[in-house]
């Protein structure tokens, strides 16, 4: 099974997480008109480091330096900060969120497509093709 790891890569779990990409742009539009619902969308750098278990972490060196930024949750969730403001308290602009589910969509599909090739070639390996 480690052979297998190994010819698939990271982008198994690449997979896994535009997937669950798609699903936090797909609630963000589809509670466009909710009050005070805010936008929410995953750090994805953050998650697969996470995933690759690289420490990435910083560390301060004394007592006077300043914190070292916003902490992460496990699964990489942020809240989107709007370019404007609405008046019920809704933080998700329709562009934006289109444009992002556009793009995670090719995203997860050239994904989806290195991993169908690498399966491709597995087979094939396999076979004595």
């Amino acid at each position: 099974m480690n052979l297998l790891n190994q010819a698939l890569g990271v982008h198994e779990q690449a997979l896994q997480v535009k997937s669950r990409r798609l699903e936090v742009l797909a609630q963000n539009i589809a509670n466009a008109d909710t009050p005070n619902y805010k936008a929410r969308d995953i750090d994805f750098k953050a998650v697969l480091g996470a995933a690759q278990k690289q420490d990435t972490a910083m560390f301060a060196t004394s007592t006077g330096h300043f914190a070292t930024g916003q902490e992460i949750s496990p699964d990489g969730m942020r809240y989107r900060t709007p370019f404007n403001t609405s008046f019920d308290g809704n933080t998700v602009e329709m562009s934006v969120e289109q444009a992002n589910y556009g793009k995670a969509a090719a995203d997860y599909q050239a994904t989806l497509n290195f991993l169908e090739n690498r399966v491709s070639s597995v087979r094939k390996a396999l076979r004595g093709d």
